[in-house]
């Protein structure tokens, strides 16, 4: 599959800009307000945004937001679909010629590493599914594949969330399928394409910060309604959504509504999870993707880092052309 589609005849004016960081260090606030500042707007690159009734746990965009600065790909499929980086890049790809074609900017905004390296770089070359291999897999304990996992493919094992069985187990099938590590099957992600070149940043927290703003962040959901909500998709689709339901929050609130655990420690979970998200998300895009990285600080304020961005592409214009656009 083809990787980053910009339009040919868009121009330089309209190439996409890239929004990229772990959960809660503030990326889709700052896209928010870089949307305003270049008339543009801004696709989720969100693996979870994608589902219809996921709103409190995903920390969707509220209706608000979404009528302030137009949202593609959030609210795309139902729970009773299947969502894969397959689909997202074929919907990613129409979302950005036809932002283009209205003269707007693409704001690529989330933490979904996979979404995004699949659309710059492409999906590798790895084998599809094999039934009765999956089955096995299947019922094999998730310690047994993490050792296998650990042994014959170190670079994957270190990278991939070891509580979730669901990738756990496609990196353990493609291995004994092809005999090759999954890590090496993967397409070449890093390189950016030349429009791209200074359109991609990246930001950073410090560890204190970052994880204060998790621990906020889960508060305000279960606050807001996360178990009910989750109660509510479990009759509606979640519970059959193997990949739906690995999502950080939704599940471990399934588990509490199963009676594995109580509220209090399901929150205090959810955040440990959350944080250890983060930081595979961060070593991901800091080991994957050519980003110019922004240290945002506790008190920075989302407009600043907004107008940060937008310096950074002006000079970039102005170094390609005097006078030049954004």
């Amino acid at each position: 599959m083809d990787g980053h589609p910009t339009s040919p005849s868009s121009g330089p004016s309209f190439a996409p800009v890239l929004v990229v960081g772990p959960t809660a260090c503030g990326k889709s606030a700052v896209a928010m307000e870089l949307a305003g500042r270049l008339g543009g707007e801004i696709i989720s690159v969100d693996s979870m945004q994608v589902y219809r009734g996921m709103d409190i746990g995903t920390a969707k965009p509220r209706i608000a937001e979404q009528a302030r600065v137009r949202q593609h790909l959030v609210d795309v499929a139902e729970l009773t679909e299947s969502f894969d980086a397959a689909r997202f890049v074929k919907l990613a790809q129409a979302a950005v010629a036809d932002i283009q074609a209205r003269r707007r900017v693409p704001i690529l905004c989330g933490g979904t590493g996979l979404y995004f390296g699949a659309w710059l770089g492409g999906l590798g070359s790895a084998p599809p599914a094999d039934p009765s291999l999956r089955a096995e897999l299947d019922k094999t304990p998730l310690e047994s594949l993490l050792e296998e996992l650990a042994r014959r493919d170190s670079v994957t094992f270190y990278q991939i969330d070891p509580h979730n069985r669901r990738r756990v187990v496609r990196a353990v099938e493609v291995i004994r399928l092809t005999g090759q590590p999954f890590s090496l099957q993967r397409a070449r992600w890093g390189d950016i394409p030349a429009d791209l070149k200074g359109r991609c940043f990246g930001l950073v927290r410090d560890r204190s910060d970052l994880h204060e703003r998790i621990a906020h962040r889960v508060d305000e959901m279960f606050a807001g309604g996360l178990v009910e909500e989750t109660k509510r998709l479990l009759g509606t689709g979640l519970a059959t959504n193997r990949t739906a339901l690995q999502a950080i929050g939704y599940r471990q609130v399934a588990e509490l509504l199963g009676g594995v655990r109580g509220l209090r420690e399901t929150i205090e979970l959810v955040k440990v999870r959350t944080r250890q998200l983060a930081k595979r998300q961060l070593t991901w895009f800091r080991g994957q993707m050519d980003c110019e990285w922004i240290a945002v600080g506790p008190c920075t304020n989302t407009a600043t880092v907004a107008d940060t961005l937008m310096q950074k592409l002006r000079r970039k214009a102005d170094k390609k052309k005097p006078g030049g656009v954004l």
